[in-house]
């Protein structure tokens, strides 16, 4: 697969040798190999573009103006979209070409499939399964042998007529009296530690709020910095296209006087 990217060598405007640069150069640091197509020297370069660029991706007035970038016969896009492209990490994607391995788009792409489709087969879903499965029958085993040991104790207690007759029953009922107390204090200092938990952990979330909020601040005032010379490089560009636009024209006009 070839990328076409479609030129205007002698273009009088800087904002279009501009954009020209700036792709060829970010296409040239990814070492992605593409083929340059001068539509001012060549006729053909020129009429095939305006052919092949969709009808929704042209201007009002129906000629494209470069950079156009196609793979293959493929349309990618222009400029615009190849600026919005390189701004996500998604030029590969873009052209239509498999990122590198281990790449930075390579990254996103297989993250972004995981979340779309999961984990990928006899990996982490069957190994969690199998944890998870050990962990509860584990868990009922040890269940089981502690009932088991209580009912056992309890039936010798039960069949143990002596130790009914040796102990009196004042004895037994200060043993549950003191059970019960045992178990009220043992409560009560569940409570305060579960409080002290809650605390703790509102006072955790209230600092991660906090933090998230500066961090927000923070974004915003970057964000803002950053609009002003982007604004202003737009409004420069539209007036250099509207100088393209007016050349383009000067020149149809002066070829069909040539005819």
């Amino acid at each position: 697969m070839v990328i076409k990217v479609f030129l205007a060598s002698s273009s009088g405007s800087t904002a279009i040798k501009k954009k020209q640069q700036d792709v060829l150069g970010f296409l040239e640091a990814l070492k992605v190999d593409y083929a340059p197509l001068d539509i001012a020297c060549n006729e053909d370069n020129r009429m095939w573009m305006r052919e092949n660029v969709p009808v929704e991706k042209k201007p009002t007035n129906g000629i494209p103006l470069p950079p156009q970038i196609f793979n293959e016969e493929s349309y990618c896009g222009d400029y615009e979209t190849f600026f919005d492209a390189k701004e996500d990490n998604a030029v590969f994607a873009f052209l239509g070409l498999p990122p590198p391995p281990g790449s930075k788009e390579a990254k996103e792409a297989e993250k972004a499939f995981i979340l779309e489709n999961g984990p990928v087969e006899n990996g982490t879903v069957e190994i969690e399964t199998v944890e998870s499965e050990t962990v509860e029958n584990g868990t009922d085993d040890a269940e089981d042998e502690e009932n088991l040991e209580a009912e056992e104790v309890e039936e010798e207690i039960l069949d143990d007529d002596s130790l009914k007759r040796e102990v009196p029953m004042e004895e037994f009922n200060g043993d549950e009296h003191t059970e019960e107390v045992e178990a009220e204090v043992g409560g009560e200092t569940g409570e305060e530690a579960a409080e002290e938990a809650t605390e703790e952990d509102a006072a955790a979330e209230e600092k991660v709020a906090k933090e998230e909020e500066e961090a927000v601040e923070d974004t915003e005032e970057a964000t803002e910095d950053t609009k002003a010379p982007v604004k202003q490089e737009e409004a420069q560009e539209e007036v250099e296209d509207e100088e393209a636009k007016e050349e383009e024209e000067l020149r149809q006009l002066e070829e069909e006087e040539d005819e």
